[in-house]
């Protein structure tokens, strides 16, 4: 299966293009900084795929799709919710809202599996891997590094075991890209990797250094998870 990725941002193409190579019929022929570049691709290249921003200069992406009069499957891949009524108007395929996880991108890969039932995805995978915006950058982040997520305002820290990054997402955004077992909500404001636990109580446990207190309403499924009955 053929597709072409359409997003002005170089980080945004390459999470896309980094997604796709999990499948092994999937072929991305070319990325375009914009929706006239991809004209020329549509009239020379036979497509089935296209990965489409929005938010791009000389054209939108909305704009761009209303020129197709037989559009391959389109997979919206942007940051602006409110465009979601007008793509579904014109026949998308799926609407993901950036930054979207590997599991959704294939939940949306899948859609277009009905059309095309060859696609496959590669059984090889050695971690998950999410990306998180922050300071106008893209930072990918192997799950299994991920020690645990805190709730600040607006923001939410990620502690890993070599950095620390707050993102301007909300911790229950991160919760649906966690989608392994192991991470577990042990109070409203955090979310740990259980692989990482030391110590536990029932009202604090410890990731290595790192104290964190487990509320009321949480220490039950976490103690289930861990495997642990408490006091």
């Amino acid at each position: 299966m053929r597709c072409l990725i359409i997003d002005d941002e170089p980080i945004a193409r390459q999470i896309v293009k980094t997604y796709c190579d999990y499948f092994k019929n999937i072929e991305v022929v070319a990325e375009c900084e914009n929706a006239l570049q991809a004209m020329d691709y549509l009239r020379k290249e036979k497509i089935d795929v296209l990965f489409l921003d929005i938010n791009m200069p000389v054209i939108t992406g909305i704009d761009f799709l209303k020129t197709l009069t037989k559009p391959p499957a389109i997979i919206i891949t942007t940051a602006y919710q409110q465009y979601a009524l007008d793509g579904y108007e014109l026949n998308i395929t799926d609407y993901l809202l950036k930054p979207f996880s590997l599991e959704r991108f294939i939940k949306a890969v899948n859609k277009v599996n009905t059309l095309t039932p060859t696609l496959t995805v590669i059984e090889k995978t050695t971690s998950n891997t999410i990306f998180i915006k922050a300071d106008s950058k893209v930072y990918r982040f192997e799950t299994d590094n991920i020690l645990y997520c805190e709730a600040q305002g607006n923001y939410t820290k990620i502690v890993t075991k070599g950095e620390v990054v707050e993102a301007y997402i909300s911790l229950s955004k991160i919760e649906e890209q966690l989608t392994d077992a192991c991470f577990v909500r042990c109070h409203r404001s955090f979310i740990i990797n259980t692989k990482f636990v030391t110590t536990l109580e029932n009202h604090r446990l410890h990731l290595g250094k790192y104290e964190i207190p487990i509320g009321s309403n949480y220490r039950e499924n976490l103690f289930n998870v861990i495997g642990w009955k408490g006091k």
